[in-house]
Order: structure tokens, then sequence, then C-alpha cells
């Protein structure tokens, strides 16, 4: 993806388990595409996201002087310059979206990451990759059991006046207590929220052996939940912070590293 003419674009591409992301950065600030799709590795996502945009920056292939891949399906043949890892983009992205942040929390549609970082470069980190307890996969298990739509968790949990308990760590364990709730006639409101505080005491013991500092960031598809956001401050009693760019984390990580790896290489105009 490199062209004759020396150009100032540059794309990070984020392959995950069920999404893929693509960001596209004019001299390594300026976000001039963006795109989503819900399908991840190994299906057309990856793709699709990137074409899509291509088409909202105006650019073609050739016009992007150098592409990075990131994320479970970065290794992909063909689909950029060169790959780097997630956790190393999520920590570049989540210091643009929020410059003075200190602790990443990442929740993804397999797993959890917790990420310590310094002036954007990642100090230390702690993952859960071992189940899908607490992840993004853990949440779409359970709006199916209670017949929500999964984007709609947030909203419904604002509703509840006591949250109910879901103590399993497992998600068939879990999926039955929750079952076992609704039979007793629990509130639909209160065992969402019981679900979202069973997300955040995954995360809360991963943040606890990074050592995490303030400012703390979210990112990652469930950082659009309210519900697990405000459990996760309750948890951690400080402020968590999100952007409406926080998915996209990884992407715009991968673009910037693009534009330092092009500067190096001479790629970029002067």
């Amino acid at each position: 993806m490199r062209c004759d003419v020396l150009s100032n674009y540059t794309l990070g591409i984020d392959v995950g388990s069920t999404t893929s992301k693509c960001i596209i950065l004019k001299n390594g600030a300026d976000l001039v595409g963006k795109s989503l799709f819900p399908s991840g590795t190994g299906t057309t996502g990856p793709a699709r996201a990137l074409q899509a945009a291509l088409e909202e920056a105006g650019l073609t292939k050739e016009q992007v002087v150098y592409s990075v891949a990131t994320g479970y399906g970065r290794q992909a043949k063909g689909l950029a310059d060169t790959d780097m890892s997630e956790l190393s983009c999520h920590a570049m992205g989540a210091h643009f979206l929020c410059p003075d942040v200190h602790t990443v929390v990442d929740i993804g549609g397999q797993d959890i990451k917790v990420m310590r970082v310094e002036q954007g470069t990642l100090a230390f980190f702690q993952m859960n990759d071992k189940c899908a307890a607490g992840t993004g996969r853990f949440l779409e298990v359970m709006a199916k059991v209670l017949e929500v739509e999964v984007d709609k968790l947030g909203e419904l949990s604002a509703k509840s006046e006591q949250a109910v308990q879901i103590s399993s760590t497992c998600t068939v364990f879990a999926e039955s207590e929750v079952i076992s709730q609704l039979s007793k006639g629990a509130s639909v409101y209160d065992i969402i929220a019981g679900i979202h505080k069973s997300v955040t005491s995954k995360v809360v013991g991963l943040v606890h052996r990074v050592g995490a500092q303030e400012p703390v960031m979210m990112t990652g598809g469930v950082s659009l939940n309210q519900g697990v956001l405000r459990a996760l401050e309750e948890d951690l009693r400080c402020s968590v912070r999100t952007s409406e760019l926080s998915q996209y984390a990884g992407a715009i990580g991968a673009a910037l590293y693009g534009y330092k790896q092009a500067k190096n290489k001479g790629l970029i105009e002067a």
C-alpha cells in the first residue's frame, strides 16, 4: 500500500475476534477516515472496513503511504504493510484520545486487557484470555438469554433499583444463574445491573495487579455500555474516561505507528 508520490496518509486496521475497525490519519494527527464492521478475523469484515475508510477519506489504497494491522487477525496475508501488537497499539491509541492517561482498560470480544501506559508507551499489562467471562461475548450471551439487544444493556441497567448478584465466573454457569433469577421473578433491570457488576469484578482484579494509576480510560466496544462504565467507576472508586472513538483505539494506535514507520523510512512528505 505504498504510492510513488509521497503522501502523509497512514492507515491502521484493528481486526478483532468480532469486529473490524479501520482508521486513516493525515500527518499522524488528523482523522480523515474511519469505519467499523461487526465481522472480525476470518471474514470479509477487514476488507470491507478498509474499503469503507478509504471511501470516507476520499482516497485510494495507492494514496496511503503506510499501513499497519493489529488485533487477532493482524497477520492476514496482504492486509497491511506490517503488523503490531494490539497491546502497544491500544496504548498509543488511548494516549492519542486522552494524552494524560495512565491506565487503559480494554474489554474486547473475547478477552480483557488492563495496561499501564507512560506517554503512550506500554509499561506493563495483565490480561484474562482463558475464558469469555467478563468480555463482550459474555454480554452477548446474557443479552440473548434476556431477549434484549446487547446495545440496550447500559440503558436498561440504569433502571435498576438493586443489582442481583451473579456470582459465577463462568459464562455457562452465569447463564444458568440468570435463568434462575428470571424464574424467581427478579427484575430484568436488576439482573442486567448484576451482570455488569459481574463483568467489572473480573476487571478490577486485573487493575489491581497492574497497580493502576489515574486517569483511567476504557477502550473497546464494551466502553459504549454505560452500565459497565458506571459499575467500573463504583468498583474502582474513581472516574473512568471514554471517548466516542474508544472502540477505535487499536486502529488509531496502528495508524500512529504507521506514521512513525513511514517517517523513519523517509516516506513522509517534509
